[in-house]
């Protein structure tokens, strides 16, 4: 069987039956009310004729509603699959004045990208529970050092929503869009406003950290933490805390700046805490990569982590896990982060009028390695 002229092609056939479908073309240079980019399309009702069954009930189907049934469902993916039907995203953004494409946000002070395990990991999350919903997502990645608009970015884009992963959260260009109309969720940022956040459970973590390294018989610790934000507030807050708790007094030349994710700083500041005159016998290192210009330092002074000195870090990440003897760190659960953040996202963008904003802490675990000797 041939198609009656230029203007059909056959799309779909079987034993039984055929049909036509329209090809995109152009008459005179314009093209006809058919024209798809040159390509055949299979709409709802053609997939509800080849089933016969309606147009709503295919609709339902391929939406995954519960009210037709699960055998219906399948057959009716199943010849959607055959007949080569894709959703015309275009349509279903004008029906449904949604893009389906989420931003994420992620500036990155030291390079490092999706080198950082850490962020690999949350994006990860992401990605799975938007995708899950048949939404799209677009990294932003810009220059730290740039007040960027990202209020006007997110407006040219038509972003359903925003994920703000790591960026300067005082910065006006932030700060516009976390307040504006845009649904946003924050990593690591406690809200007070219209969004949601997720955070990792630091006070938790540099306790637990805490309590393992006193309970080892170290009294002299000493802390490299990073760059002055929320999160490092609650880490020194949470440190502090718990060795008064134990009578335990830390001086203040043991309390260094760094930067997270950062080797250069910590062996700098490692340098320093080992020149005092009396030097501390454990280091808390802002995270397990910066951790390891820290050991790339004790490494020059021929002390053996776990014996000499002892560390420990803070992310676990499969690097230092992999060290003679593994770095003794605190595992955040990145992709379980990333998840919590996606559905915080999703719920407000789909239920605007009775969303509720809140905040979510999610714990991770100590990892015991070999770093960390026992005095006592």
């Amino acid at each position: 069987m041939k198609p009656p002229n230029r203007f059909y092609e056959i799309v779909f056939t079987n034993k039984k039956r055929w049909y036509y479908r329209k090809v995109a073309v152009k008459i005179f240079g314009r093209p006809n009310k058919n024209v798809f980019c040159g390509a055949v399309l299979v709409t709802l009702k053609d997939i509800a004729k080849e089933c016969n069954v309606s147009f709503s009930t295919v609709s339902k189907a391929l939406k995954g509603s519960t009210e037709i049934g699960i055998e219906t469902t399948k057959f009716i993916r199943q010849k959607a699959k055959e007949m080569g039907y894709h959703p015309n995203l275009a349509a279903r953004t004008l029906r449904t004045n949604k893009t389906y494409d989420i931003g994420v946000i992620f500036e990155d002070k030291t390079g490092a990208g999706f080198q950082h395990e850490y962020f690999a990991s949350i994006i990860s999350g992401i990605q799975k529970a938007t995708f899950k919903k048949d939404y799209g997502m677009t990294f932003v990645g810009l220059d730290v050092k740039k007040n960027y608009d990202y209020l006007s970015l997110a407006r040219a884009r038509n972003y359903d929503g925003v994920a703000i992963l790591s960026c300067d959260f005082d910065s006006p260009g932030i700060k516009d869009l976390i307040n504006s109309e845009i649904p946003t969720v924050m990593l690591d940022y406690f809200s007070n406003g219209n969004y949601s956040a997720v955070l990792s459970d630091y006070t938790k973590g540099i306790e637990e950290l805490c309590e393992y390294v006193i309970s080892c018989g170290h009294t002299k610790i000493a802390m490299i933490h990073g760059e002055k934000t929320w999160v490092t507030k609650q880490r020194l807050d949470s440190f502090k805390k718990t060795c008064e708790k134990h009578g335990i007094s830390i001086p203040s030349e043991y309390f260094i700046e760094g930067l997270y994710h950062e080797t250069e700083q910590s062996a700098a500041a490692t340098q320093k805490l080992l020149s005092l005159k009396e030097p501390p016998t454990c280091i808390f290192y802002p995270d397990d990569y910066s951790a390891l210009g820290g050991i790339r330092e004790l490494g020059k002074k021929n002390l053996v982590l776990g014996k000499d000195i002892s560390i420990v870090g803070y992310d676990g990440i499969m690097l230092t896990s992999m060290m003679i003897p593994p770095l003794t760190t605190y595992e955040q659960n990145g992709e379980t982060i990333g998840l919590s953040m996606a559905n915080a996202l999703l719920e407000q963008i789909e239920n605007r009028e009775n969303f509720i904003p809140k905040n979510e802490f999610v714990t991770g675990k100590i990892i015991i390695g070999g770093t960390v000797a026992k005095l006592n």
